[in-house]
């Protein structure tokens, strides 16, 4: 709990990858996918309780095992590329219900720690918000991106302000979703049906902590960076 407001901890883990098959359960150093996100869902100081929503019966064992709640088997309906992570996470709440705030965590983020999930709810709290995210910094800066019309000439998606010098070291910050970490309190989000609005506080994740996984290769960089965590130098 936090402030006195029960917290649940939603996993969504559908079987059926095509990037990676297997992907919530392929083995990132040594462990399956999902059992760094339910580690640190476990080590929260804030959650009560951690369950998962899958179709998948391997990728179910597989939470258990690392001591996840799996109350109920999602339906076929909401386990196809159409179905919506909000959807999802509609079912899951009416399915268990009597929680003041859920945290929608998903598996391809390995990299979000406890401390990453706490502090999103600390934001929310300390800002009397309804909802917040985790962001990290943005890789390319909204100024600097452009998209090309009919005729192939740049077209700039954000027009900085009269005078804004371009380097990147003079740059306002801009951020991105990293996808780790969707707090939100229940009654609003089910009314709303979206984690962001212009109340959503943004919470700030390092690059090495946000890494998504939905290639080989997010999962080899994944890799090496734990292993460069637990190098005895570390």
């Amino acid at each position: 709990m936090i402030d006195g407001l029960s917290v649940l901890a939603l996993i969504p883990a559908r079987g059926g990858s095509k990037g990676i098959p297997g992907k919530n359960i392929a083995p990132l150093a040594g462990r399956p996918l999902i059992h760094w996100t339910i580690a640190a869902a476990r080590n929260s100081k804030f959650i009560d309780r951690v369950i998962l929503s899958s179709d998948d019966e391997a990728i179910s064992a597989a939470a258990r095992a690392a001591g996840c709640d799996v109350p109920f088997v999602r339906a076929a309906e909401l386990a196809t590329d159409e179905a919506s992570s909000m959807d999802v996470v509609l079912d899951a709440l009416a399915r268990t219900p009597g929680y003041d705030i859920v945290v929608l965590l998903q598996p391809t983020s390995p990299l979000r720690v406890a401390e990453d999930i706490d502090g999103c709810l600390v934001e929310m709290l300390r800002s009397d918000a309804p909802c917040c995210v985790s962001v990290q910094a943005a890789a390319n800066h909204p100024y600097l991106t452009y998209r090309l019309d009919d005729q192939a000439s740049l077209m700039a998606y954000a027009s900085p302000p009269v005078g804004q010098n371009l380097r990147r070291q003079d740059l306002p910050a801009a951020w991105c979703l990293n996808g780790a970490v969707y707090a939100a309190r229940t009654p609003w989000l089910q009314a709303q049906r979206n984690f962001l609005s212009s109340e959503t506080r943004g919470y700030p994740m390092p690059t090495d902590r946000s890494i998504d996984i939905d290639t080989p290769a997010d999962l080899a960089s994944a890799a090496a960076i734990l292993q460069a965590k637990h190098s005895p130098a570390h």
